[in-house]
């Protein structure tokens, strides 16, 4: 058997020259999309690495589409519509937004419950102060009052809440702090989330206390949150943090495929129900096979179907009854000459397509052991054209009443044939758009 792409060629050493930074809701999703070879025992710089070479892990195909069941209260029975919103702090555009959400038939959204915006500040762990739910019970009450489901993301530590020193291997967090977090979090909105997905591309060091990534690490916050959570609320759906895809080895990032196989090595699999996905498409169309030889570089973690590789590590690895939730997917238009986004940017058009496609893709491709995909995103008031997630986005912020003045991307989705194996499906019908998939 032989490696996979990154790990060939006598376990190659990959060093980050770019990284893709995407703000989005307060938050910064991180794709690094360049690298190159390095042969040094330390990274550029001169720092060591913390972890040895790379293991020479299998290249695994097989996809166990039968293995789901989807009987289980811990799957997502029909192909599932979601988009990322950001909908914490201005409630006029929140109450639109849901609106427009609704129109595009959407079920679920993604939203983050940050913990730095429910514990801002260090309090005494009875201070009845200690929490700040204002905007939670807000964002969770007009969500439910609009029929839609919420996955939340539980990630963004405070400031206060770090911890630089610990050894490589160890969260560095507040575990403490954390879990309580995490646990409050589920004790006052028990049997009202959809699904909680546990931290954000813990593979950047960006998301992980600017130190380098630990897989092992990882496991270790995976396991204490979702014991908290379930712990709490007994019914949860635990959905693992969503990796960034990358071919970068260095103390910024470990590759995706490598980190998923180290986190199982370390014990994950007993701590989340769904394992989360990210498969940004870059500048290639949904349905690129990134094993083919392509003149045009589409190494495989740069294109949308580095998904069928993440679940054949699932397989390998003893999990192949549970699903994957693509929780982060989309293009970007950005036109800018000087973003390190234009390279990979397609036209308005070309994102509308494609958005489309990878949602009729994975219907007919994927299904069941995708259930849950999560478009990027709907656009907020507070961004801007010098801001790179504006691009990501489906459309542009409008002045009231009309809230969003939509790219091509906004009505073609609203238009896009839903498809539904769901009997639960909660929207208003439209038939023609709810054939069951044979």
């Amino acid at each position: 058997m032989k490696p996979t792409p990154q790990l060939r060629r006598h376990h190659l050493r990959w060093a980050a020259v770019g990284i893709v930074l995407i703000a989005i809701a307060g938050s910064v999703i991180g794709w690094i999309v360049f690298a190159t070879e390095e042969d040094s025992e330390e990274t550029p710089g001169g720092r060591s690495l913390p972890y040895g070479p790379p293991s020479p892990y299998p290249d695994v195909t097989d996809l166990a589409p039968d293995a789901i069941n989807l009987e289980s209260d811990k799957t997502f029975p029909s192909l599932t519509y979601g988009i990322q919103t950001s909908l914490w702090w201005n409630p006029e555009y929140r109450k639109i937004g849901l609106d427009h959400i609704n129109m595009m038939q959407f079920t679920h959204i993604r939203q983050k419950f940050a913990w730095a915006d429910i514990e801002p500040v260090y309090l005494e762990e009875d201070d009845p102060a200690r929490y700040q739910w204002f905007y939670s019970d807000l964002v969770v009450n007009e969500v439910e009052g609009k029929g839609i489901k919420i996955v939340a993301r539980l990630s963004t530590p405070p400031p206060w809440a770090l911890k630089p020193d610990v050894a490589y291997g160890d969260p560095p967090f507040d575990m403490g702090r954390l879990t309580d977090y995490c646990s409050a979090l589920a004790t006052r909105y028990r049997g009202r989330f959809a699904a909680y997905q546990l931290w954000n591309e813990p593979n950047l060091a960006r998301e992980w206390a600017g130190l380098t990534p630990s897989p092992e690490g990882y496991v270790k916050l995976l396991a204490a949150c979702a014991t908290a959570i379930r712990e709490a609320d007994p019914e949860a759906v635990i959905i693992s943090a969503g990796l960034s895809p990358t071919g970068s080895r260095d103390w910024t990032a470990i590759p995706d495929e490598e980190f998923l196989w180290r986190m199982y090595d370390a014990g994950a699999a007993a701590h989340f129900d769904i394992l989360a996905v990210h498969a940004p498409g870059f500048k290639f169309a949904p349905e690129r096979d990134p094993d083919e030889s392509d003149p045009e570089g589409c190494l495989r973690w740069r294109c949308f179907r580095h998904v069928e590789h993440m679940r054949a590590i699932m397989v390998a690895n003893g999990d192949a009854d549970k699903q994957i939730a693509v929780t982060e997917f989309g293009w970007t238009i950005d036109p800018r000459p000087e973003s390190i986004y234009n390279w990979f940017a397609v036209t308005p058009e070309e994102q509308a397509d494609y958005l489309v496609r990878a949602y009729q893709y994975a219907a007919e491709n994927w299904r069941p052991w995708v259930g849950l995909m999560i478009a990027l995103n709907y656009p907020s008031p507070d961004w801007t054209e010098e801001d790179e997630e504006y691009w990501w986005a489906i459309g542009t912020v409008a002045p009231m009443p009309y809230g969003m003045d939509g790219r091509p991307a906004w009505p073609a989705l609203v238009q896009m044939r839903k498809i539904s194996t769901n009997p639960d499906y909660s929207h208003p019908p439209r038939d023609q758009y709810l054939n069951p998939i044979e």
